[in-house]
């Protein structure tokens, strides 16, 4: 398959317009085929940006990405996730312990761990 390659098309292969695409595209038929009987073609849009946003995409990324002007537009894909919350963490923590560098004449004995390090509590 080609990369630009249209994923639903009309009978001659054409581009399906907004006002037939659900009847020439048998979208109720589709979807229940592969088991998501209640999936709207929104759906995709949705998921994709969340992927998006969620990949490292700002909001500028996001809002050229749809079309929208509206910054708050571009903020409906941006969920909160632990798996984001971790990794602010860790590249906080990476920044620190490059700008802080290893300090091999500060090692005692009674060391209370890593400080100066951040750690994920969520």
């Amino acid at each position: 398959m080609r990369p630009a390659a249209l994923v639903f098309t009309g009978a001659n292969g054409g581009v399906l317009r907004r006002g037939n695409f659900r009847r020439a595209s048998r979208w109720a038929e589709v979807v229940a085929a592969i088991g998501v009987p209640g999936l709207h073609f929104h759906d995709l849009r949705h998921t994709g940006n969340t992927i998006a946003a969620q990949s490292g995409a700002s909001l500028r990324d996001l809002m050229d990405r749809m079309g929208h002007d509206s910054v708050r537009a571009a903020m409906i894909y941006q969920h909160g996730t632990s798996e984001a919350g971790k990794a602010i963490a860790d590249s906080l923590n990476d920044r620190i312990a490059a700008a802080v560098g290893p300090d091999e004449d500060d090692q005692d004995e009674d060391d209370d761990g890593a400080s100066g390090v951040l750690v994920p509590v969520a």
